[in-house]
């Protein structure tokens, strides 16, 4: 399926299928057992470091990709599937989500791409497989894992009405424990090579906000008040991604928070039909600390570079100028119930609005695949009103 945003043709991809699938009997002797793991591993290192030598050309002398790969954590805007095995009620597995998405629905929040679905095939590189698909395939980790998980949080108390996702922490011991096994076997040098040339995507924080700060059934607000709590959150931000960057990462990419509350789910709380200033503002100490927090890693964390898309100022953008952008709706979803169809969110089998192009947002809570694009677009090649201080293009290249 091929779509048409700004005049640029974009034609879906199809998630990768394992390639590998074979686990070990349990009948196998340990030392047969490790042997198996180690080639797993060996395979693993030899596509990341293949990747390094051939990214900038492919077959016919073709650019075939930026980087060697893309390591992705984060919540449901960039969440491909990671939930859909678990017992929890963040899931978006069944129809209608998916519906112009070639492989239908997958797990991921949105009618087709996510922001790094589209940011992925920028770079060059195919769509990246969530961490529960491709954990015993070295051949669907060639290019990168996606960790996500929807309801998941900074803070890991964030998103228990949920029940189960994999919170920050948790998403950053599962790419740790690949890493362990992988440097136990061949050694530390060659993985930190690899590594130093991949790119790290980002995006936390909505739901230490929405399902968290704001539920009723949370008593955090009584604890902290906003910049307490923003404080709170940064702190734990550059730890976690302090860790990254002594697992080996070195290029990343940090999505902002957008302008939550413009969003159905929140526009449904009042018969208004304008955007919460109070939420809006709740959030800005966080968006201030994170800005300032990357600052402090860039000059402290020797060889890293941290950039920043500034999803706030691409949604105040679009939302303003929505009519030049293509789009006509721009305070309800294209699939849900209630007010501004965000009182419900998008439920199995549920009837779509058909100009699904035209939206702002596809469900109570995330963007439309046409948003996803246009602000995935904008990361890669814009200026620094909304990425900064340099663009996905110019990191990958550096």
């Amino acid at each position: 399926m091929s779509k048409s945003f700004s005049g640029i043709e974009v034609k879906a991809l199809t998630p990768l299928q394992p390639l590998i699938n074979y686990k070990p009997s349990h009948s196998l002797s340990t030392k047969k057992k490790n042997i198996i793991n180690i080639m797993f591993h060996l395979l693993f290192l030899v596509f990341l470091l293949v990747n390094i030598a051939t990214c900038e050309l492919g077959e016919g002398g073709r650019r075939r990709g930026l980087i060697p790969a893309m390591f992705i954590f984060g919540d449901s805007l960039i969440d491909n599937g990671n939930n859909n095995n678990l017992p929890s009620f963040a899931k978006a597995n069944y129809y209608p989500y998916g519906i112009d998405f070639d492989g239908g629905p997958t797990g991921r929040f949105s009618n087709g791409y996510t922001m790094v679905d589209e940011i992925a095939e920028q770079l060059g590189l195919p769509l990246i497989p969530a961490h529960s698909e491709a954990s015993s395939s070295g051949e669907q980790m060639r290019f990168g894992v996606n960790y996500a998980s929807a309801a998941s949080g900074i803070l890991d108390d964030t998103g228990r009405n949920f029940v189960e996702r994999i919170p920050f922490n948790q998403q950053i011991k599962n790419f740790e424990d690949t890493l362990d096994e992988i440097t136990d076997n061949l050694g530390a040098p060659d993985v930190a090579q690899a590594l130093a040339k991949c790119v790290f995507f980002v995006g936390m924080g909505s739901n230490d906000y929405l399902n968290n700060y704001l539920m009723p059934n949370y008593d955090t607000k009584n604890h902290y008040n906003p910049q307490q709590y923003a404080n709170l959150l940064v702190q734990h931000y550059t730890e976690q991604l302090t860790r990254l960057y002594n697992l080996g990462g070195r290029k990343f990419v940090i999505g902002g928070v957008g302008l939550m509350g413009c969003i159905p789910s929140i526009l449904a709380k009042s018969n208004s039909n304008v955007c919460s200033e109070e939420v809006n503002e709740l959030i800005l100490p966080f968006t201030n600390n994170v800005k300032s927090m990357l600052t402090n890693l860039n000059v402290n964390l020797p060889g890293s570079k941290f950039i920043y898309i500034d999803i706030k100022n691409m949604f105040q953008d679009l939302l303003t100028n929505y009519r030049q952008y293509g789009f006509s709706v721009i305070n309800r979803g294209c699939c849900g119930i209630g007010r501004n169809r965000g009182q419900i969110t998008c439920l199995p089998m549920q009837t779509p609005c058909p100009n699904r192009d035209q939206y702002i947002f596809w469900d109570a809570f995330h963007p439309t695949e046409a948003v996803n694009i246009l602000f995935a677009r904008k990361a890669f090649n814009g200026g620094t009103d909304v990425v900064y201080p340099i663009n996905i293009h110019e990191l990958a290249t550096l």
